[in-house]
Formats: structure tokens, sequence, C-alpha cells
């Protein structure tokens, strides 16, 4: 009996290794399934924001990106490299463009130092202190289990307690002194670029509030970047000596602000509580109408969703977001060849703009006339150049491909969304299909073979992180 009690202990303790090891695996992938927005106008906002920023920490503009979270999380944070992630949520709770800079700049701090890489380092510390201690202290309970001895039990519950809490202190006081050296640096990079660190301290204090609130309840950027009196003091002893902390953000930059701020939240909340609460009649501002319109759209109200677009459109008549607008709108409510000129508007005025590009491309499709199909193709291969990572753009130049018959193209760019999106199955299925229409060894057989390829790796990693 006290062999099979040892047995299944060491049975125990080998299944707490591998589900530790799984866990590890699962949750790093899970980082890369974010629900993501993709939006023209408030890309190249924040892109504007952020690349002097960039600049001045020393960071090649064009190999850091800022992306878009569809989360109502007050969040952001950095992963995958040079990526810097920002919730939705913060973004439609900010006030000022500065405030949104700040956070910028601080999360820039993280990638200039280094610390990505080293916290990654400082958690496997953390971890093989807790980890060692778990399973001495399970080894113990297991022992006592076996022979009957209370106190190895006892002990080996305090071993884990123990090791746990050392680790955890370990990996506290590692993020603790990195995010004093990203406050540190998002200052510096304020006043490099002449921007006032006001809107950041202002942030800060505004996030202060949730330190009172129990872990549950705070948004992830207050559990992940812990605030203290003393870092908001650091940042307000900067704001009083810096020569930049009365420098007022450009009119051009509170409008991008007001605009961006409109249009997540004409997209992302209730069309009526917009309509009655964050935009209501009475504000005629014209973030107020650019959110009206979207919501407008959403409900579907046709008739007063033109009115409002009509509108900005009559003040600014080449705003490009504006008529893009008014093509997304016409086209949501099935007007495809009235919507195509104001898509083919917004890319004569953008046309470097994948996004915009792949919009009129859509409508394109959609209507499937031969002559629109292949103009159609020339679109989305412009913006797929610009912009390899929007499955929107493989997936609709798929369908153009197969509308004029295409069957070995139309089955590349569907195995290149299928991997975008995860599908490696249809991944390899499609890749299959394309690898048939090519000669071996041709330019589209090699991509298919690729493809391919890619799709199996990423079959065989999932199939190791689920053991």
């Amino acid at each position: 009996v006290k062999m099979g009690k040892r047995l299944l202990a060491f049975r125990i303790v080998r299944w707490l290794v591998v589900a530790c090891a799984v866990l590890w695996e699962t949750t790093a992938t899970a980082a890369h399934a974010l629900p993501l927005i993709r939006d023209s106008e408030i890309e190249s906002t924040i892109r504007g924001w952020a690349h002097p920023v960039f600049a001045a920490a020393g960071l090649d503009p064009a190999a850091t990106r800022t992306i878009i979270v569809n989360d109502p999380a007050l969040n952001a944070f950095v992963a995958g490299g040079r990526n810097i992630f920002l919730n939705t949520g913060l973004l439609m709770a900010s006030e000022s463009p500065g405030q949104v800079i700040g956070v910028i700049a601080h999360e820039c701090g993280h990638i200039a130092g280094g610390h990505l890489a080293r916290t990654g380092d400082a958690m496997r510390a953390a971890e093989g202190t807790g980890l060692f201690a778990t399973l001495l202290g399970i080894g113990l309970i297991a022992l006592g289990a076996a022979t009957g001895a209370a106190d190895a039990s006892k002990a080996g519950g305090a071993v884990i307690f123990g090791g746990q809490s050392a680790g955890l202190r370990q990996l506290l006081a590692y993020t603790r002194a990195q995010e004093r050296a990203a406050d540190q640096a998002a200052l510096t990079y304020l006043d490099a670029t002449q921007q006032s660190a006001r809107g950041l301290l202002q942030f800060l204090r505004k996030l202060e509030e949730q330190d009172l609130l129990i872990a549950e309840r705070q948004d992830p950027y207050v559990r992940s970047h812990p605030l203290t009196a003393d870092r908001v003091a650091f940042f307000a002893r900067h704001v009083a000596r810096s020569p930049w902390s009365d420098v007022p953000a450009s009119a051009d930059d509170v409008e991008r602000h007001a605009r961006m701020r409109a249009k997540l939240i004409g997209f992302l909340d209730r069309p009526r509580r917009v309509l009655r609460t964050s935009f209501p009649a009475s504000d005629v501002s014209l973030a107020a109408r650019y959110g009206r319109a979207i919501a407008y759209m959403r409900l579907p109200d046709l008739a007063a969703a033109r009115d409002e677009i009509d509108g900005l459109i009559d003040e600014r008549p080449d705003d490009p977001y504006f008529i893009e607008l008014k093509g997304q709108i016409l086209f949501e409510h099935g007007r495809l060849r009235e919507a195509m000129p104001y898509y083919q508007r917004a890319a004569d005025l953008l046309p470097a703009d994948s996004l915009i590009l792949t919009g009129l491309g859509r409508v394109q499709v959609e209507i499937g006339e031969p002559a629109l199909l292949r103009a159609a193709v020339a679109n989305l291969e412009t913006a797929r150049r610009h912009d390899r990572d929007n499955p929107l753009t493989w997936r609709t130049l798929a369908a153009a491909h197969h509308g004029l018959g295409e069957g070995g193209e139309s089955s590349l760019a569907a195995g290149e969304y299928a991997l975008l999106v995860g599908r490696a199955a249809d991944a390899v299925l499609h890749a299959g299909r394309a690898e048939r229409h090519f000669p071996e060894g041709s330019p589209g057989w090699l991509r298919a073979h690729d493809i391919r390829n890619q799709a199996e790796q990423i079959a065989r990693m999932r199939a190791r992180a689920g053991g």
C-alpha cells in the first residue's frame, strides 16, 4: 500500500510539472488571439503621435507598431517584440491627446529598455523559485501521506506557501524597477519632443483612486502598472520644473483626439445611448456629429445618417475619412453602386491607404462585374503590398480572383487569409489546391508550398501545447 501511495505521489508531481509547462505555453499563445480594431483614421492619428516618441527613444518607427485592441478595460501593454497595444477602453477614457501620448511614451520606455525579454527571464526565475518549492512541498505532503507522518505534511504546506510568496516578491520587485525606468524614459522622450508631461500626470491621477479598489474591480493597467503616491509625486515634480509643461496640444491634435473618441464611441457603444448620452442633438460640435452619423448608421437610420455625414462633407469636402464613412453608410444599407464613388474618392485622396483600398475593393467585388473585379484585384494587390497583415484584404482578394475564374490565385489568397486568422487546417487545404494550379517550381507553386509549411508548423506547435 505504501509503495502504491508513493507511486501515486510521484505521478502527481510529474503531472504538475507537465501542467505548468502547458499552462505557460498556452498563456503565451493566447496573447496572439486578441480582438483588434482596424481603422484608417484612428491608426493615422496614433501613428502621428507615436512616431516622434519612437524616434526620441532611438526606435525605428517603421519597425515599432501601435495596435488597437477592442477591449473596454483601461489598459495598455507591450508584447511580441516592438508592439504597443492600446485598449479601446483607454482611448475612450482619455481626455486629451497628451494623456494618450504619455501612455505611449511610457510603454515605449519598456521597449527601449528591453523589459519584455528581461521580464521573461525574471518570470522564469520567480517561477523556478515557486515551482521548486511547490514540488518539494508536494513531495513532503505525499511522503507524509504515504508514511503517516503528519509533520511532513505540515512542513510541505509551509514550504509551498513560503516558496510561492518568495517568487511573487521577487517578480514584483523586478517589475517595480521596470516601471520606474519606464517612467523616467517617458519623461525623457516627452522633453526631447518638447511635449508636456501634464497629460501623463493627469492620467495617473485618474487611475490613482483605483488603488483603493479591490483587485477584481481594478482595471488591468492598475494591476500591471502599480501606482503609488511616490510615482505620482515623481511626475508632479517633473511637470513643475520642465520647460515644456505648459506647451498646449495643437488645435489639430485636439480635434484628432475628439474625432478618435467619437468614432470609437459611435461604433462600440449602443447606438441609442450614443445619441441620448454621449452626443445628443444639442451638441453641434464636429466630433459629436461624426459620432451621431455612425450611431444612426448602426440603428439603422439611413436618412439621419446621411444628413449628419453630408453636413460634415459640406464643411470638409476633401476630408477622406468623412468621405469614406459616407461610402460605408451606403454600403451597409445595400447601396453598393452609390457607395463606390465615395470609396473611390477617398482612395484618390489617400492612394497608399491599405484599409481604404480594401474597402473600395470590397465594394467592387460585391457588385461583381468583370471589369470591377479586375479593378478590385489591382486595388487589393496595392493594399496588401502596404499591409500584409489584414485578413480582410486577403479574403476579399480571394473572392475577386474566384469571380474571375483564377483558381490558383484565389487559393493562394485564401491560404494567406487562413494563416492570418489561425486556421491551419484550412491553410493546408487551400495551399494544396493552389499547388495543383501552378507548375512545380513556379512562383505561385513556391508560395503555396511556403503556406503549407507555415500551416503545418503552426499545427505542430499547437499539438505540442495541447499535450
